[in-house]
């Protein structure tokens, strides 16, 4: 069974994700990041692959791809990084970019690499649904790869049904129709949005995303969702605490808890 399943299967609440840009802020800390965060109790993790015109992302992660791809970051490099991970990683882990390198590097071969690295599932935001339907779907299938679809406020809820019907894993709910970065609380509109999407009785468990930084936005979305991936500000605090993993997450942890 795919680790995701497994995960949500075994835990439906309070579940912790954390992103962060391979190859940054040091291009050979990835395996370090991952090792540190899996002992530090984070439930999955999910590992960018850089790129030079990352559309969903804010300034903070905009850095990171373009200082990890300076660094000498490629897929390429990537997946040997992460060939031996699952050693002694156990937890599940994503990979999450933008189409042009993966289509560079050759879908199925992604998939075929993504399997033998013993990764989980993809995220790929500029991915279109009805593209992942007719030309993605059957090939991750193949691999045992969870393609994760992402929702707005702005996705319909005809759109947003379809998503739980064909997809596995989880759905990731993007917070804000906004590029990613750090908010201080979510508004009365935003509380509606997640309290619409939690009405719907979706099949697959939802993660919120985007935006979360603090203990107010991380308990808010907790509330609504099975969990919160938290990138931008754990990026933030890698960078301070140039490139440790533990002291980064132990801030973090801190931060959520104040």
């Amino acid at each position: 069974m795919n680790r995701i399943t497994t995960l949500f299967q075994q835990k439906t609440h309070n579940i912790l994700s954390i992103y962060f840009c391979a190859g940054y802020p040091i291009l050979d800390n990835t395996i370090d990041v991952i090792r540190t965060l899996e002992q530090q109790g984070i439930d999955m993790i999910e590992i960018g692959i850089p790129f030079s015109d990352p559309m969903a992302d804010g300034e903070v992660i905009q850095e990171a791809a373009s200082q990890a791809l300076r660094n000498g970051m490629t897929l390429r490099y990537l997946f040997n990084q992460l060939k031996n991970i699952r050693k002694d990683v156990h937890i599940p882990l994503i990979l999450m970019g933008y189409l042009n390198p993966i289509m560079q590097y050759g879908f199925e071969h992604f998939c075929q690499s993504c399997k033998e690295c013993g990764i989980d599932g993809m995220i790929i935001p500029d991915l279109p649904f009805k593209d992942y339907m007719e030309e993605y779907r059957s090939i991750a299938n193949q691999y045992n790869l969870h393609i994760i679809m992402l929702i707005t406020p702005e996705t319909n809820t005809q759109r947003i049904y379809e998503i739980d019907n064909h997809t596995k894993g989880f759905i990731y709910m993007v917070s804000s129709a906004a590029i990613t970065g750090v908010q201080k609380d979510f508004n009365k509109q935003k509380q509606a949005y997640f309290h619409r999407i939690k009405a719907m009785g979706l099949h697959n468990p939802v993660m919120i995303g985007f935006g979360i930084s603090n203990k107010q936005t991380y308990q808010s979305a907790a509330t609504h969702a099975s969990g919160c991936i938290i990138g931008s500000k754990f990026i933030s605090l890698l960078k301070k605490e140039n490139g440790n993993a533990l002291k980064a997450i132990t801030e973090l942890k801190e931060i959520l808890n104040q």
